[in-house]
């Protein structure tokens, strides 16, 4: 049975500003964003909304909007570029409205006890379109500015995909539950998912709500240097190894910056 929302609420809003932008920005994303929490059923305890103007000659979408909530617990997460700042407040608004609406789906089949496949729509062509831009940094110019390290969740496939949908995560580093492996997950099209493991066991992952594919190949083993090399020289989002002294999965990705940083297991 459906449930009504809860009456309007307004928490206390953080909002930063970088950058020349145009008056009232700062005012039309925090209406625009407390708009979208009078459909949220559960409380939501913090908002923090960034807004950003890069100045960058070579960047068509300068303009950059990000917004984090913690709902009840459970945080949400949108980022994303256009063209003006208007146009970038419009694309967050819409963009987290898709993020709490998987929120409230989610809440809603733990409830009732039914899947949520429903929860990880996803379109191709969508990932790239509204991703801030990456600072065209020269490869010999790029450095390993951040390392964040802490526990890895142990869950499902399907758990990591909610994870990383509701973070807007271009890609999502945990502990697959079934196999015990280090793994991460990534949109791949035209699939929507895709999997890599320190050492694969698709047979063992069981049913998933997600549209699947499961690389074969263990993930290569490596040091954080070779890591860089080969992000330098292949220009990718990021590159998932096995540590070469730890033997977890660690994470080295592109920075919007054009730096990169550095995800490893806590443990």
């Amino acid at each position: 049975m459906a449930t009504d929302p809860v009456a309007s609420q307004t928490p206390e809003v953080e909002l930063e500003a970088q950058g020349d932008l145009p008056p009232g920005m700062a005012e039309l994303a925090r209406n625009k964003v407390l708009t979208l929490l009078d459909e949220v059923r559960d409380p939501v305890l913090s908002v923090r909304i960034r807004l950003t103007r890069m100045h960058n000659p070579t960047t068509k979408r300068p303009f950059t909007a990000q917004a984090n909530l913690d709902v009840n617990g459970r945080p949400a997460r949108a980022h994303v570029a256009a063209e003006s700042m208007p146009e970038a407040i419009d694309l967050l608004r819409d963009r987290l409205a898709l993020q709490l609406a998987r929120l409230r789906r989610h809440w809603e089949a733990q409830r009732g006890g039914m899947p949520t496949a429903g929860a990880h729509e996803w379109r191709h062509g969508d990932e790239p379109t509204h991703r801030p831009e990456h600072f065209p940094r020269p490869p010999e110019d790029r450095e390993i500015i951040r390392h964040k390290s802490f526990s890895l969740a142990r869950e499902s496939v399907d758990e990591a995909a909610f994870e990383m949908d509701s973070m807007d995560y271009g890609f999502h580093l945990f502990t697959e539950i079934n196999t015990g492996e280090d793994s991460v997950l990534y949109r791949a099209a035209p699939t929507g998912y895709r999997l890599a493991q320190v050492h694969s066991h698709p047979g063992k992952l069981g049913t998933t709500a997600v549209t699947l594919t499961v690389s074969p190949a263990p993930a290569p083993r490596m040091n954080s240097a070779t890591a860089k090399r080969r992000m330098d020289e292949l220009g990718q989002p990021f590159v998932f190894y096995t540590d070469d002294v730890t033997g977890r999965g660690n994470v080295l990705y592109h920075r919007y910056d054009g730096h990169y940083g550095l995800i490893t297991p806590a443990e």
